[in-house]
């Protein structure tokens, strides 16, 4: 009865424990077409792409990113083999831009920072897909993300995700928090956001801000 019970806990491992696990790290859209033509008023279509540090360089591009982040990567939202979903925005036959997610631990648990770029890079949408935090309210007022439009991630660069400050201080730094009782929460927004921002440019824009 023993060895009966045991194989069936194996089989169930091997049939879904790989999709729970997939299902868990990935950062999709949760209605891409509404999302993309709210996110990008002006498009008329998009392509989507799945990518990951696993099949584009492995470990080593691992920690490569970690180097640029300042921080290493840490538990199910940012192994090797996470998924990123990539979203190519078009107006007509033009591309004119990007939409990306990331995962990322916050304080009472995970959030999710999506960021709508241009074809250079530069931010010009900030939107909290998922974000569990007693400050959730203030966090996703429209004048919170509004503070990142225009930046990208030179600006990003100089602020060290450890100590939640630039050195010397930049623009990241004028980003306010709504509230000062959340720290943990807008800094793990921040981070995410760098983190995206340094994907991005491995994934999109040739690592022309590599560092």
């Amino acid at each position: 009865m023993q060895k009966i019970w045991l194989l069936m806990l194996l089989a169930f491992v091997f049939l879904f424990a790989p999709d729970q696990a997939h299902a868990a790290v990935g950062c999709d859209l949760n209605d891409p077409d509404k999302d993309v033509a709210r996110l990008y008023p002006e498009s008329t279509g998009y392509k989507t792409s799945y990518l990951s540090l696993d099949k584009l360089g492995g470990e080593p591009l691992l920690k490569e990113i970690e180097k640029r982040l300042g921080d290493a990567f840490q538990g199910l939202y940012e192994t090797v083999d996470v998924p990123y979903t990539l979203y190519e925005i078009f107006k007509d036959k033009e591309k004119i831009g990007y939409i990306h997610g990331v995962n990322q631990k916050g304080k009472y648990g995970g959030i999710q920072v999506f960021l709508v770029l241009d074809t250079e890079g530069t931010i010009k949408s900030f939107y909290f897909q998922k974000l569990t935090s007693k400050a959730a309210k203030a966090l996703r007022e429209p004048d919170f993300g509004k503070q990142f439009i225009g930046l990208n991630l030179k600006d990003f660069y100089p602020y060290d995700v450890k100590a939640g400050k630039s050195v010397p201080p930049g623009k990241v730094d004028q980003i306010k928090n709504p509230v000062p009782e959340a720290e943990e929460d807008f800094r793990a927004a921040l981070r995410a956001t760098k983190k995206n921002l340094i994907l991005m440019d491995q994934f999109v824009y040739g690592n022309k801000h590599l560092q």
